[in-house]
């Protein structure tokens, strides 16, 4: 008796069906991220590559002409005298900025940190500047910093004469640090209020019951903790600090002098008050390299000043 073999495939599914169960998650996934991967290519790599395209050549919009120039202005870069003023004012103004934002506010996070009365009202009153707008905080702050001022009356009360806040060039980069720093020190402070509420209570019993004093316990247990938040924290301050613009156009318009003449202001000038728009795009070239470079070596130190890292 012959015994024929029947091959038993179901209708309509082949032996290896290309719309498998990975794929069609592989696509989910990919349709999730393609609203980012294309804000990505559209505002960020894009750009980037129009303005390394602009930095080789000269384009005076108001003769309209588009001229290739090569490495020209990368030459005028290293050739500008003003440049090294400039790029002294923005390191002082952001390590200025860094070191009293991040001081001062994982400071204000310990004192906020403590269970007392009312204290959540002390947190928003910190925490309020941060919402309001940039550019009316910075106008309010210039009429207080005027010569005639709300700041130098409340001095000229105790006796004492105030200068000319924004127009001197030993108090105008004071000023414009702090009135940046008041303004965003509250977002550091919630991150770091975050961070300290995350550290276990058991860890400062036992130290107690040790005999470790409270400066020793913040030193041992508490800033090894909380590293992983400090480390966002510096470069979430350096990265800003570095793109500040706002503040200084209103507040001092770079004055006097170079003094406050941070590099994105200096960029600004040379592009849309100067018209040289490739001399501009080569700064934001170098502003780009500068930034690049500082969040790269940030990232690096990671494993020194966060603790769990190997």
């Amino acid at each position: 008796m012959a015994v024929v073999q029947v091959n038993a495939r179901p209708e309509g599914r082949s032996l290896s069906p290309f719309w498998t169960i990975a794929r069609r998650d592989s696509l989910a996934g990919f349709l999730f991220i393609a609203p980012q991967l294309i804000g990505i290519i559209a505002f960020v790599l894009i750009p980037l590559g129009l303005v390394f395209w602009y930095s080789l050549h000269e384009w005076n919009v108001l003769a309209n002409t588009f001229t290739y120039t090569g490495v020209k202005n990368y030459r005028m870069l290293i050739e500008d005298d003003s440049l090294t003023g400039v790029l002294g004012a923005t390191a002082i103004f952001s390590a200025g900025l860094v070191v009293l934002n991040l001081s001062l506010a994982l400071l204000l996070a310990v004192l906020l940190n403590q269970k007392l009365a009312g204290i959540a009202i002390f947190r928003t009153l910190f925490f309020s500047p941060v919402v309001v707008s940039l550019v009316a905080w910075t106008i309010v702050w210039g009429f207080l910093l005027q010569k005639n001022g709300g700041i130098n009356g409340m001095l000229l009360m105790v006796g004492i004469e105030g200068p000319n806040w924004l127009r001197e060039e030993t108090t105008a980069m004071i000023s414009v640090i702090v009135v940046q720093v008041f303004k965003n020190v509250g977002l550091n402070m919630i991150l770091f209020l975050a961070a300290l509420q995350g550290v276990p209570k058991e860890l400062y019993e036992a130290a107690r019951i040790d005999g470790a004093p409270a400066f020793k316990q913040f030193r041992r247990i508490t800033l090894p903790l909380i590293s992983p938040t400090i480390l966002l924290t510096s470069i979430i301050t350096i990265v800003g600090s570095l793109q500040v613009f706002a503040q200084i156009a209103v507040l001092t318009q770079g004055g006097p002098g170079l003094s406050t003449t941070v590099l994105v202001y200096y960029l600004y000038q040379q592009a849309f008050q100067f018209h040289f728009f490739g001399y501009g795009s080569t700064l934001s070239i170098l502003l780009f390299a500068i930034v690049a470079i500082l969040t790269f070596a940030q990232w690096q130190m990671r494993k020194r000043i966060v603790f769990y890292e190997s």
